[in-house]
């Protein structure tokens, strides 16, 4: 199991979901994935409680209510990736330098971390995490846990160019995809994928986790009995693994996917 004691700078740690009705989501995904959830209440409201979402004992997710204003303006149930950073106000500073918006200035969440909120270039929301108590996820590249977080934007080269000087991630284009697709590493290690969208895919630029699982095709069929709908079929990358995307019931999307056995060095 891949224990997670640390996320080194510039590393996806974290991914929680803001759901329009907490208990169907929470319902949902622990069926989905064999979550427990842990409830932690962090204000007098009923709704003012934050989920998290356990793996093996090990924190893997969480969910919350979304604000009331969001939800009247009809915004769809939605996973926020987070990114670890040194400095939260330095991040957000560099981030608005290099034409991104702010949703949410540099704050602290209790005595866990410090966060911001940010919209990329195109719209794409992220978060920056600063780590005090709470690293992040636990666990990661286990089934039932993210293994990958991925960018459809339209602008692919402008995305590219604000995340390497954002984080000094490197690209690496991908010249077998079938569409245009960079690599993003960190260091030595890859942090994320970007793609650029084609113009009928039907919704706003986004990042999107990606959760391992022990069988890919199970898993849709367990989540269109869940109430799901799979928006792409499973289908095989070699070398990489089988996937699918899904849409929960409540309209936030993410994929599964099968990660192919690593291959010896």
């Amino acid at each position: 199991m891949p224990v997670m004691t640390s996320h080194k700078p510039g590393t996806f740690s974290w991914i929680d979901l803001a759901a329009h009705d907490l208990d169907a989501a929470e319902r949902y995904y622990t069926r989905m994935f064999g979550w427990t959830a842990d409830r932690m209440p962090f204000g007098p409201g009923e709704n003012d409680v934050y989920v998290i979402l356990r793996k093996d004992g090990r924190d893997a997710a969480a969910v919350y209510t979304m604000d009331p204003m969001q939800k009247s303006q009809g915004m769809p149930s939605a996973w926020l990736s987070y990114v670890t950073v040194e400095s939260a106000d330095a991040a957000a500073a560099k981030a608005r330098e290099l034409g991104a918006t702010i949703m949410a200035d540099a704050f602290d969440v209790m005595d866990v971390g410090r966060m911001a909120l940010v919209g990329d270039p195109d719209g794409a929301l992220f978060a920056l995490w600063e780590p005090k108590r709470h690293i992040g996820a636990g666990i990661k590249d286990d089934p039932g846990s993210l293994c990958w977080n991925e960018l459809a934007t339209r602008d692919m080269d402008r995305a590219v160019r604000f995340y390497s000087a954002l984080f000094g991630w490197t690209p690496v284009p991908m010249p077998q995809s079938t569409q245009p697709y960079t690599m993003m590493m960190n260091g030595a290690a890859p942090a994320g994928g970007i793609y650029s969208m084609s113009a009928d895919m039907p919704f706003p630029p986004h990042w999107a986790p990606y959760f391992a699982v022990e069988d890919t095709d199970a898993s849709v069929r367990r989540s269109e009995e869940l109430g799901g709908a799979t928006l792409m079929p499973p289908h095989d990358i070699p070398g990489v693994g089988r996937f699918a995307m899904l849409r929960d019931p409540q309209g936030a999307t993410f994929y599964v996917i099968r990660l192919a056995p690593m291959q010896p060095s």
